[in-house]
């Protein structure tokens, strides 16, 4: 069995496949991550596993992650199963590549837009010539949320909130008018961009917030909540058959 382990800013999200089938997820506070690991190889006999992480680890975790699991830690220099065309391959994101990798291999032969709506949300194209041409970056929901209210001096904190209708009546649904019905306009707009170049495109959905978004769009879409996990997963494997 194969190990999957996430890393972000203050979570991580963890896979147990067996072979190619996604048996098991897991999500805990990244302080508990050694203890949790201990829980799941405790229950599953993994073989190998991949780290990604998009935070730092302390030398320590990493070395008791190493001592558990002896694992790939993802990298720029980690072979992929995609040419990478990005100008700048050292400065993207470990969550980008496990993107690209598992749109190659969910989708092939295809054009792929893989949008990661979380923290962030990036726009990834990989074209069905398995080659990764870059994307865009831009603030994702709570950030949005945020920035109205740090930045402004009487505007409240509120929490995501579907639209009833894209006229704000108060302040408050002001706020969610702009932030939800901005970011679905920004998601719909981009997907039409990129269809007009690539007229048979393929548009996945991920991330933290994919079934809210996915209510709110009006493009066709395939929501996958597990993308990233499934292309640690793709790298992992191809790493382990080209070693």
């Amino acid at each position: 069995m194969y190990l999957i382990i996430d890393v972000g800013n203050t979570r991580v999200k963890v896979a147990v496949f067996e072979i190619d089938t996604l048996k098991e997820v897991f999500v805990f506070e990244k302080m508990n991550i050694i203890s949790e690991l201990e829980k799941i190889i405790s229950k599953f006999p993994i073989s190998n596993s991949i780290v990604s992480s998009v935070a730092t680890l302390s030398d320590d975790k990493k070395a008791k992650i190493v001592a558990l699991l002896d694992p790939i830690f993802l990298t720029s220099d980690t072979k992929v199963p995609f040419k990478n065309a990005y100008k700048t391959p050292k400065t993207l994101g470990v969550d980008r590549i496990a993107l690209a990798s598992a749109a190659v291999k969910k989708y092939p032969q295809k054009d792929v837009l893989v949008i990661d709506a979380g923290t962030c949300i990036t726009y990834e194209m990989i074209s069905k010539e398995k080659e990764y041409l870059g994307g865009a970056i831009s603030p994702g929901i709570t950030m949005r949320y945020k920035a109205l209210h740090v930045f402004t001096s009487k505007l409240p904190l509120l929490e995501p909130n579907e639209v009833e209708s894209f006229i704000g009546i108060d302040t408050n649904s002001s706020i969610h008018s702009g932030v939800i019905n901005g970011i679905t306009n920004e998601i719909d707009g981009i997907i039409k961009q990129y269809q007009r170049k690539y007229k048979d495109l393929t548009v996945v959905l991920t991330g933290g917030d994919t079934y809210f978004l996915s209510k709110q769009l009006k493009s066709v879409i395939f929501a996958q909540p597990n993308f990233v996990l499934e292309g640690l997963h793709t790298i992992l494997t191809h790493n382990l058959a080209n070693d």
